[in-house]
């Protein structure tokens, strides 16, 4: 079983950071502000905004990933299925509510806000948002590896991204 690196996690981190930073402070200050948030309150109005700017966000990930290898768009594709399986969990899907693919979709949106919202929802489920989702963002790295390399990566990591595949995370 191959597990992402450190120096993969922060380049993933990192790339997808600077894709929001080009939006300016004004979307980067919801994403922080909705990580940070009395979880009384609800958030819908923000989610909703920040969804609007994934488009632009994604096309700029792209952007940033163009010359990539294989080798690197795999590792970043093994990070994105890691998280994507570590919070595949029946606490967090009882939050952002949706079936198997919605609740992928709704992990795809907290994964694809970066690394404080992502390590919030994950230490707190209460600050994910009902019916948030980013679904193009759940296979991202792996569409761009089959559109320039002709397939999907073969991670090596043993693990799946879809909804209850993790066992530690849906007790019986």
């Amino acid at each position: 079983m191959i597990t992402p690196t450190a120096a993969e996690e922060a380049r993933f981190w990192a790339l997808l950071e600077d894709a929001w930073a080009g939006l300016g402070p004004g979307p980067n200050e919801v994403r922080a502000a909705l990580a940070k948030r009395d979880v009384s309150a609800e958030a819908f109005e923000e989610a909703a905004e920040l969804e609007e700017h994934l488009d632009r966000v994604l096309e700029a990930l792209a952007g940033a990933c163009a010359g990539l290898s294989s080798e690197e768009l795999t590792a970043l594709d093994r990070v994105a299925e890691r998280k994507l399986y570590e919070i595949d969990r029946a606490d967090v899907q009882q939050v952002t509510d949706g079936s198997d693919d919605g609740f992928l979709y709704a992990r795809g949106f907290i994964l694809a806000l970066g690394r404080d919202f992502y390590e919030a929802v994950a230490r707190d489920p209460r600050v994910a948002v009902t019916d948030a989702e980013c679904e193009a963002f759940c296979y991202f790295f792996a569409r761009l590896h089959a559109e320039r390399f002709g397939d999907h990566p073969e991670t090596g990591s043993g693990i799946s991204r879809e909804s209850v595949s993790n066992p530690a995370g849906w007790p019986r």
